[in-house]
Order: structure tokens, then C-alpha cells, then sequence
């Protein structure tokens, strides 16, 4: 009978101690320390397989624990987790600075640290099923995962290597929200940056093993009681065999990841497959809780960025980012000689509209308008509320033909447009257009003036008209 693995943990919480203890019982024989000092006394005269190592404790913190137990020649080796509740990343480099070969943190969640514990307790014996060319990939995948910056790019990675690596008809990944909502992230037959919302119920090998946490292993999908459900659904797929290896991060399973193996394998999943597959999630487990969060702090951030700059109730740029915009164009229209236009509006009788039917109706007619300007405005162009129910739109690249014609475009879709909540009162707009063309202005500010001055001699002359400013050199 073979001599169960020691493990060591280091803890001056008896209840995490014993949290672990119950967890770990069983399949190892645990050894427990209650600070740092009797942690590195227990780990000289016990030599155990692995540590846990509690970040912070009294007089003797984790951090200084372990650099201690790797700078001394009978403990350098023996495999390192550090527990902490701490969450800035500071405290994560520190710990890895320190030697520790893997960081998990509290509250723990017991399945994640069952596949970190057997990860690190692995012996060679174990790794005898698999190839020379399976060792190079996991080696390899690694390096990627470390090196790519992307993790959606490291997830698609995973799965493109893993199909060719094994004969399989899918490799996906797929990760389910806090919600229960599963979203294929990655798969081997996507043509590009894809994603698929997937609905769990109609696959029951992943609704079991997010339920037990565990690998499952369907080899005869065709007669397997778990797949009674979809027996209909499945019974004309090329393949047979099918293993959903949780990816274990933080309290729960974030995803899971999917092989399908063809049918021509007889074999179904062999024990290579099932330990290449369990180790890539292991690896991958990082990459994952990474793409969730690499995307959602994408998104807020490319938000909160973009609203920055737009006008709270048009949703157009504010006045600020329109010079900004304005300032560079016009150096670029310079440099190269290209003509730059600009479209300044406001509306007629405005004021009348707030008087009559009260200023939240005013302001879902500013609102509506800015959802006209902006799908009449080509991408390229600048679209601003520059003030009150005043509007600029730039155009790069359009000369004194082009602005009339968005202008007059403009004014036929406003005159024409029923807003909601004027009853059948129309809205026209006055407009002024000035261009820069063959270096006719000499600054963005004049190209301002032009246009406002332009604006203002529409409505002189009974407003709901356009007038471009003739400027010469």
C-alpha cells in the first residue's frame, strides 16, 4: 500500500486549519503549525510533499516564512502554496518574489485547492501516459500564457493546439456567469473572435460536472443513461465519446472545458486524453477567470472613457472633445493640403418649444436630435453638441459640395421628423458652413468664426436655410 503524501499546513487560524484538514482528509496525511515559526521547524524535521502557508500571521509573516524555507537546501524544493485574503496585486508579486510556486485566495474554495494540491503532488508515474509531444504542448502553452497579453487570444490558443494534438472533433471552452448563463469563449471549429451563448439544459455532461465540480466522462454517448435527455438531439453526431473538465477558480467553476473526441476512436477517452485534458484546464484555469475579467474591465473602461467625452443627453462629443478633435484635424488638413469643412446649426425658435411644452419634452427633442445627427454623420466625422441647442458637425476630407449636401440632408430629415411630444409642431434648423481649402483660413478658431457667423446670417434672413461662408485667400 502506498505511503499517503504529507502536507504541511501553516495557519494560526484553527478554523482554516481545520476547513482544510476535512477537506484534504483521506487522501493525505496532514501535518499542522499554528505560526511561522513552528511551520519551519515541522517542515525541517518532517519533509513533507507539500506546504500551505497562510499569508498573514502574528510575529512571523507568510512572506517572510517562505523565503526562509526556499533559501534552505532541504525545504527549496518541496512544492509551495501561499493563502491569502489579501487582494492588491503588490501582495500577489511579493508572494511569488518570495518563492511560493502557487497563490490562492481566501475565502478558498475547496475543489480549487484539491486541483492545485494534486497538480503539485503529481509524480513522475503520472505523466507515463502521455507523449513527448504532449509535454512540449503543455510546456508550451505555458510559455504562451505567460508571454500573450490577450487572454481570449491564449484561450483560442488552448483549443486550436488541443485538436491537433488529439484526434477530436470539438475543443471549446466555455464559461458560465454567476447567473448560470454559459458562453462558448473559445472552440476549435470558430472562424475568428466568435462567441456562442450555449443553453446548459441541453447538454447534460456540463450541467453535471458544474453540479458535482467533478471531470465526466461520457464514452458511449449514444446509450450513456446521463444523455437520455438529448438522446434525439445527438443520435446523427460523428462522435461518441465526450469529457467536461471543470476549470476551478476563486468559490466556483467559471467554465468548464469541453472535448468531444470523434467516433472513429474506439478507445472512447483514454487515460492520456483524460490527463492532458485535466492539465490544460489546470493551466488554463488562470486564462479564463482573466478573459472574464480582461473583458468586463474593457468594457467599463472603454465606457466610462467614452462618456467622458459625449454629451450626457445627446450622447454626441461634448464641446470639449470637439476642439480637441477640431484642433487636429485642422493641422492635418494643413499638412496635407485636404480640405476640412464644418456644419455649425442651431434650432428655430428653441426657446418657444421650452416655453410651450415644458423643458423635459425640450429635452427629449435634444436627445432625439442627437440620434438624427449622429446617423446622418459618416463614421469619419465629428458630431458635437456644442451648447445649449447649438451643433457642430466636421467633416475631414469634404469640400464646400459635400457639407452643403449633408447640410441640406440634415435640414429635410429635422423638418421632417415628428417629435415626440410637439404634437405637430415642426422643427427647423438654421445652418452655417465654412471649409478650409487651399490654405483660405489660416487657424481651426477662424474656421469656427466663419461657420457661427454663417449660422447667424441664416437666421437674419428668416431662418430654416444654409449659408456658406466664402472665404478667399
Amino acid at each position: 500500500m502506498a505511503l499517503k503524501k504529507k502536507i504541511l499546513v501553516v495557519d494560526d487560524e484553527v478554523f482554516f486549519r481545520s476547513i482544510l484538514k476535512d477537506g484534504l482528509k483521506g487522501g493525505y496525511d496532514i501535518i499542522e503549525a499554528e505560526n511561522g515559526e513552528e511551520g519551519i521547524a515541522l517542515a525541517l524535521s518532517s519533509k513533507p510533499d507539500l506546504i500551505i502557508l497562510d499569508v498573514e500571521m502574528p510575529r512571523m509573516s507568510g512572506f517572510e516564512v517562505c523565503k526562509v524555507l526556499k533559501g534552505k537546501a532541504e525545504t527549496r524544493k518541496i512544492p509551495l502554496i501561499m493563502f491569502t485574503s489579501l487582494a492588491k496585486k503588490k501582495d500577489l508579486v511579493h508572494g511569488l518574489q518570495a518563492g511560493a510556486d502557487d497563490y490562492v485566495s481566501k475565502p478558498v474554495s475547496l475543489p480549487e485547492v484539491l486541483a492545485r494540491v494534486e497538480a503539485h503532488l503529481r509524480t513522475t508515474d503520472y505523466y507515463t501516459d502521455l507523449k513527448h509531444s504532449d509535454l512540449l504542448f503543455l510546456l508550451q502553452l505555458t510559455e504562451i500564457i505567460s508571454a500573450v497579453r490577450n487572454p481570449m487570444t491564449v484561450l483560442q490558443l488552448i483549443v486550436e493546439k488541443m485538436s491537433n494534438i488529439i484526434d477530436v472533433a470539438r475543443c471549446s471552452i466555455v464559461s458560465v456567469d454567476e447567473n448560470g448563463v454559459a458562453t462558448v469563449r473559445a472552440s476549435s471549429d470558430f472562424k475568428g473572435n466568435e462567441e456562442l451563448g450555449i443553453d446548459v439544459g441541453k447538454y447534460p455532461e456540463i450541467r453535471k460536472s458544474l453540479d458535482t465540480k467533478q471531470v465526466i466522462v461520457v464514452n458511449d454517448m449514444k446509450n450513456d443513461p446521463l444523455m437520455t435527455s438529448v438522446r434525439d438531439q445527438i443520435k446523427n453526431l460523428p462522435y461518441n465519446s465526450i469529457i467536461v473538465v471543470p476549470v476551478i477558480k476563486k468559490e466556483s467553476v467559471i467554465g468548464t472545458f469541453l472535448l468531444s473526441t470523434t467516433s472513429s476512436n474506439v478507445q472512447g477517452i483514454t487515460e492520456r486524453v483524460n490527463k492532458l485534458c485535466q492539465m490544460v484546464a489546470n493551466i488554463s484555469a488562470n486564462a479564463l477567470e482573466n478573459a472574464i475579467l480582461f473583458r468586463s474591465m474593457k468594457t467599463s473602461s472603454e465606457y466610462f472613457e467614452e462618456m467622458a467625452i459625449r454629451d450626457s443627453l445627446t450622447l454626441l462629443y461634448n464641446h470639449r472633445h470637439f476642439y480637441c478633435c477640431l484642433e487636429r484635424e485642422f493641422s492635418r488638413a494643413q499638412r496635407y493640403n485636404s480640405p476640412l469643412s464644418l456644419v455649425f446649426f442651431d434650432l428655430d425658435e428653441f426657446k418657444g418649444v421650452n416655453d410651450t411644452f415644458g423643458h423635459l419634452i425640450g429635452d427629449k427633442v435634444l436627445c432625439q436630435l442627437g440620434e438624427i445627427i449622429r446617423n446622418v454623420a459618416r463614421e469619419s466625422d465629428v458630431a458635437a453638441r456644442y451648447g445649449g441647442d447649438e451643433f457642430a458637425i466636421l467633416l475631414p476630407n469634404t469640400a464646400q459640395q459635400g457639407a452643403i449636401d449633408l447640410a441640406n440632408r440634415l435640414c429635410t430629415i429635422i423638418h421632417e421628423h415628428a417629435f415626440q411630444g410637439l404634437s405637430d409642431s415642426l422643427i427647423t434648423i438654421s445652418v452655417g458652413l465654412s471649409t478650409f481649402e487651399d490654405g483660405n483660413i489660416q487657424s481651426f478658431d477662424r474656421l469656427v468664426r466663419h461657420a457661427d457667423e454663417a449660422m447667424y446670417k441664416a437666421k437674419a434672413s428668416g431662418r430654416n436655410q444654409i449659408i456658406h461662408a466664402s472665404v478667399h485667400l
